[in-house]
Order: structure tokens, then sequence, then C-alpha cells
């Protein structure tokens, strides 16, 4: 591939994330001519089409997927390479970008608003998102480092624990279950739940409690997309949620919400730091791993009984 240029694989990346030539333009700050003149340039580097023009924009093909997949390794390498040289002088600076699964958000940005009062020099961007979101952020390379649970095994990351991740089973005031002790999973099996959308870490940690995916009556079940309006939602007594206690840590403190005492619970996980494998570890990216696991359990909600 001969005569590939950076700014070619940028105009790629441009064009991916903005779905137009005229946006794409905008974006890397060039004339959308000279945008078009990038891409068609490209294309003929590689011999193929790398985009279908449809009426809603440029959809990417396969081929098109595929260069950006190395547009994405190259802008890393690229990185790296900054990275490296700011080494050399002692320099602990430039971009970071944090990924932090939605479950995570309720402790992460008081550990991000710590790590960035020790290293103002380094420029921080936050990313929320379900799981699979997040996920689908590092495999592309759009997110530097991530806090999050259960890191997947299919994909190569390099993942590490920096502290307890406990799952409880809640319920409002008052609930005819809110004194028992020992609760058998049958006695709550009629109860109505409140679960994540799929995707969601807490969705597949439910299923699991349940031995298998969900398939009872929709009257027994409602799914709902944040965990936010999933404790709304208890609160105000429309059913059951099996949640990550650092979500919940406030409300149980004030008795907005109980903890049932179910047997086989909590579930207790790990929360992890996260970057891909082939992402090389520049130095805000060092300093924040080292920061999160030296500091990370120290930012982690204390639930009492945990």
């Amino acid at each position: 591939m001969r005569g590939l240029t950076l700014k070619q694989l940028e105009a790629v990346r441009a064009i991916a994330q903005h779905g137009t030539l005229t946006a794409a333009a905008g974006a890397v700050g060039v004339t959308p001519s000279a945008m078009t003149t990038r891409l068609k340039e490209l294309e003929a580097v590689c011999g193929f089409e790398l985009f279908d023009r449809a009426s809603a924009g440029l959809q990417m093909n396969r081929a098109g997927e595929t260069l950006l997949a190395l547009a994405f390794q190259v802008h890393a390498a690229i990185e790296a390479a900054e990275g490296a040289l700011a080494t050399l002088k002692g320099v602990t600076s430039g971009a970071l970008v944090v990924g932090i699964t939605s479950t995570a958000k309720y402790y992460a940005p008081r550990l991000i608003a710590d790590f960035a009062a020790r290293y103002p020099g380094v420029d921080i961007s936050l990313t929320v998102g379900n799981r699979l979101e997040i996920i689908d952020g590092l495999k592309r390379l759009k997110i530097d480092v991530a806090i999050m649970g259960r890191p997947p095994d299919w994909l190569d990351l390099v993942s590490e624990s920096f502290g307890d991740h406990p799952l409880i089973m809640i319920g409002p005031p008052g609930h005819r279950l809110a004194d028992v002790r020992d609760i058998e999973r049958a006695e709550i099996a009629a109860e109505r739940f409140l679960m994540r959308e799929d995707g969601s870490g807490t969705r597949v940690v439910f299923e699991e409690f349940f031995h298998g995916p969900v398939n009872r009556d929709r009257r027994f079940t409602i799914e709902i997309g944040s965990n936010e309006t999933i404790k709304q939602g208890v609160m105000a007594g429309l059913g059951l949620a099996l949640i990550s206690a650092h979500t919940v840590a406030f409300e149980l403190e004030t008795g907005r919400l109980v903890r049932l005492d179910v047997k086989g619970l909590p579930i207790r996980r790990k929360w992890y730091v996260a970057y891909h494998a082939d992402r090389a570890l520049l130095p805000a990216m060092k300093a924040f791993r080292e920061f999160t696991l030296s500091d990370g359990a120290a930012h982690l909600p204390r639930i009492p009984g945990l």
C-alpha cells in the first residue's frame, strides 16, 4: 500500500465518526473538496471503495472497517511515540480518554478528580456507557483505559483488579421480606424485578443468579436502562432489583432502600482497570493505572455489613 498517508487515514477516521464529508472536513479543519480528494486517493491506493454512498450519508463497508482498524492502530502508535519522547523529558502529560461503566460512575469521578489534581498536565476526557459500549471503545482503541467490572475474556485486554464489587438485592422500606433472614431464592422468585438492559454487567449477573436467561412472564420483569431509574422504581415499590451495592450506598445509609438478606448474596465481583493489549502504555496511561491500583479501593463506597 505505497502512497498511503497519515492524512488519508485521518480522513477515514473522521468520515467514519461524522458520517458525511462536510462534517468530517469541519472536524479535521479542511474543505469538503480536500476531504473528498483524500478519500478518493485513499480508495485508489487500497483498490476498494471504503464507503457505500447512501441517502443518510456515507456508510462504511467491510473494506472500510478493515482500514479503519488500521487507522486506529497507526494513531495509537503515533501517540506511543509522543509518549516515549515525553518520558525521556520526564514529563507526565498528554491526552487520556477514560471509559467507565455506568455502574462505576458513582465513585469513579472522584477517583479521576484526585488523579487530575495530582497530574494537572494530563488532558482527561471521560466516556460513560454500559459494559458493551465500553468494551467496544476499548476494542476500537477509542478509549485508552477503562474502569469496569468483568472484563471480557474474548478481547485481548490487560486488566487488573483494584477492589471488591459486591452485588446485592434491594427493596423498598417496609417490604414484607425486609426483616427476614436467609431468604430462599424460591421465596422471591414471584416478585417483580427491575433489571438493566442486555449488555449490562448487572443484567448478566442477574441471569446467572436465577440460573439462565430471563424467560419469565413479562409481568414479573421490567427492563430499565439506568441504575438511577431502577433505584427510583424500587423506592416507589415497583419491584426488587439485584444491583451493585456501590450504586445504592447513599440510599441504604439514609434508609430510602433496604438490603434483603437473600441466600447466595452478596455476589462478590471485582473492579478492574483495563486497557487494550495493542495500546501502548503511554506515560499518562501508566500514571492512571498505577494511581487506580494504589488508590482506587479507597474511593469505593463503604457499605455497612459488607
